[in-house]
């Protein structure tokens, strides 16, 4: 099989454990993409933080290139960064997930939008995060909904949490109060319980992006680690869990590499299910 577009989740994924990319995955990356491979990074960050990577494979302000950013609200091509589609929430919808996931003191909210990041009770670990990453944001000191103008796309509200209990806690009270069909609900980085509209995800903006280059989901090798990852792996024609991917992605990968996030997993997918074709 010859695969045309390569899609992957970047945190824990691509980036080893300290965010940086393995100098052995630039270097593979970049072989692919010389024999004409699309290298996609599709992530829950916004498109702005993805810029420094796109640097040092070449792809920055590269036409026909692309992004996919907030598990799947927007898609972009590099050049310019220009958005192809946009998905958001109805900021009546975004209050009530916003006050619904709000299940104790200690939970902490992020509401990403277009132009802004709103934060409610931010931790240590995110303050570290956003500094680390240069991502601005605007620090509400109660729990009220911010004030968003009505031209700004809500893309999503993700709720931080280091127990599990809690975070079950809180899709839990979420879905009960705004529905199951009018959201769609995913984890990641082991802390994020993340809330984007329906039919939002990593694997249907693949495949919408596939589409629109005409090319087939059989074409498509979608990699990741967490529980917002699934529905890419389970959309791509050839669907990957790294070594360090949770059991329940791994157990819906059609293969499980050998290398963690740490050692180089994108080089090791380039050298197996790229390169020995050519």
């Amino acid at each position: 099989m010859t695969y045309k577009l390569l899609v992957s989740d970047l945190d824990e994924t691509l980036l080893n454990d300290q965010g940086v990319v393995p100098q052995t995955n630039i270097e593979a990356l970049k072989k692919a993409i010389a024999l004409g491979v699309k290298f996609v990074p599709n992530t829950g960050r916004p498109y702005t933080t993805v810029q420094n990577l796109l640097q040092q494979l070449g792809l920055e302000e590269a036409a026909g290139q692309y992004v996919i950013s907030y598990n799947g609200g927007i898609i972009t091509e590099n050049q310019g960064n220009r958005i192809l589609s946009q998905t958001g929430l109805e900021q009546s919808l975004a209050e009530k997930i916003f006050h619904a996931g709000l299940i104790n003191d200690q939970v902490g909210v992020h509401i990403y939008t277009l132009h802004y990041l709103y934060i409610y009770n931010l931790s240590s670990r995110d303050a570290l995060h956003l500094q680390q990453r240069q991502i601005p944001f605007e620090n509400l000191v109660t729990p009220s909904f911010p004030q968003i103008a009505a031209n700004d796309l809500i893309l999503k509200v993700i709720f931080e949490s280091t127990d599990l209990a809690v975070q079950q806690a809180v899709e839990d009270q979420v879905l009960k109060i705004v529905g199951r069909d009018n959201v769609t609900p995913s984890r990641s980085s082991n802390c994020y319980v993340e809330f984007n509209p329906p039919r939002v995800d990593k694997g249907s903006a693949t495949l919408r992006l596939a589409s629109q280059l005409g090319i087939d989901r059989t074409e498509v090798i979608g990699v990741g680690d967490n529980n917002n990852d699934l529905s890419l792996i389970q959309a791509a024609g050839c669907g990957i869990a790294v070594q360090n991917a949770l059991p329940e992605v791994k157990a819906c990968a059609q293969v499980v590499l050998q290398n963690d996030n740490n050692r180089g997993a994108l080089a090791e997918i380039v050298e197996r299910f790229i390169l020995h074709d050519k």
